[in-house]
């Protein structure tokens, strides 16, 4: 690297929660710039999960979100011609992004007729530890168990 890193510009918080979260996750829905459409996607789709469980929509993604958050990954490391998968501590900043993009990857291969319906069945299964997303997180977990014996190998 030849320059310093590129400092993290700082979020506005979104309008409805005043939370940063939400822009950050509104910020990977969004598609081709349309921000707007994008909260307009989210915050329908949390009025579909109140209507669906009862409960406050923002809560319930937030606990969507804790579920499928993952606390380990592998990492392919080479050495000496063999590459082996390394199991490691995620990052704080990469939990959430990981966490966010997989829900947000898994609701858009959802059959359903418009993103916000697809998201908010999502929300809703990765909340009662269900669902692609969780499922996910569930994969990740294991390979890291399967190859624990490769942890000395740290990156």
């Amino acid at each position: 690297m030849r320059k310093a890193q590129a400092k993290k510009l700082p979020l506005a918080p979104d309008p409805k929660f005043n939370d940063k979260l939400v822009t950050r996750f509104v910020n990977n829905i969004m598609w081709s710039g349309k921000k707007s459409t994008s909260f307009n996607t989210f915050y329908d789709a949390l009025t579909k999960v109140a209507k669906q469980t009862g409960e406050e929509g923002y809560d319930v993604w937030k606990k969507a979100l804790a579920n499928i958050t993952p606390s380990v990954e592998v990492r392919s490391r080479r050495i000496g011609g063999a590459t082996f998968q390394i199991p490691t501590e995620v990052r704080t900043d990469r939990k959430i992004s990981l966490s966010m993009k997989w829900l947000i990857r898994y609701s858009r291969e959802r059959n359903g007729r418009s993103m916000s319906d697809k998201l908010a069945a999502e929300i809703v299964s990765a909340a009662k530890g269900e669902g692609s997303a969780f499922k996910k997180k569930e994969d990740t977990h294991r390979m890291a168990e399967a190859n624990k014996a490769f942890a000395h190998f740290k990156v």
